[in-house]
């Protein structure tokens, strides 16, 4: 008699994952995001100890402090280029895509209101979340293939880094980021160089996708949970540590100038 053929396991087509669904939300990417929230955390930590005189550091011409912030800053934009990449993959609706871009948009007017009320002499108008909502935006009405996304950047890094004209010192062009000098503010995110960060992150995403090496990130375990949780809350903590870590150093000063 010859051997049983022995009976392969069904597969449901519901179990069957396609690439949009492994994207759905990759961990490894909120480790990433959470870790720049972390550190950004201790920077504006560090910050406030400067403004309210525990420490003394030049914030805006050191080199730490200044490699520190475009650190931080630059891991954001990345990751945001590559969660624009991705939800482009799984072909998410519009509506949800602007009602994401509209949060973050209302969150950036908050950032606003709060900085004229506590600093009106250098009012945030166009920030970190500023910079990602108009970035999102346009990416998602424009989308791009990975190769030009990567030229994009990379000219805009370019332009960003190594070319100001007067013509753009008009404070209506600030957000372009050409000037000639640094305007007024406490946060600066103007499009050139920095959407140039966001666009190589979504080239590279677009690439790993498209080659199906994004799987490869979906199937990484043992991820801190904490900086996981971290990365999923990212703009909720934004929005608040500042005035936590403000309302704590401020009342400790007082605190320890009347005792």
């Amino acid at each position: 008699m010859g051997k049983s053929r022995q009976a392969k396991p069904s597969i449901k087509p519901s179990e069957i994952k396609s690439e949009a669904q492994i994207t759905q939300r990759l961990a490894v990417i909120d480790v990433i995001r959470g870790s720049a929230i972390l550190t950004m955390i201790l920077y504006h930590f560090g910050f406030d100890l400067n403004y309210l005189g525990w420490i003394h550091y030049d914030i805006n011409y050191d080199p730490r402090w200044l490699g520190a912030r475009a650190l931080i800053l630059g891991t954001f934009l990345f990751t945001v280029g590559i969660s624009l990449a991705l939800a482009e993959n799984q072909q998410k609706n519009l509506k949800h895509q602007l009602a994401r871009i509209g949060k973050i948009g209302a969150a950036a007017v908050l950032v606003t209101a709060g900085s004229w009320v506590f600093s009106p002499e250098s009012t945030i108008y166009f920030g970190t979340l500023h910079a990602i909502a108009l970035m999102s935006l346009l990416l998602l009405l424009i989308p791009l293939p990975a190769y030009l996304a990567n030229i994009l950047g990379l000219v805009a890094l370019g332009l960003g880094n190594g070319y100001t004209n007067a013509v753009f010192d008009y404070p209506g062009l600030a957000w372009l980021g050409l000037m000639t000098h640094k305007p007024q503010t406490e946060d600066y995110v103007p499009v050139l160089p920095w959407f140039g960060v966001c666009l190589i992150g979504y080239a590279i995403a677009k690439v790993l996708v498209r080659r199906g090496l994004i799987r490869h990130l979906a199937e990484i375990r043992q991820l801190p949970a904490a900086l996981v949780w971290l990365g999923r809350n990212s703009l909720a903590i934004y929005l608040l540590h500042q005035p936590l870590l403000l309302g704590i150093l401020v009342t400790a000063t007082h605190l320890l100038k009347l005792s």
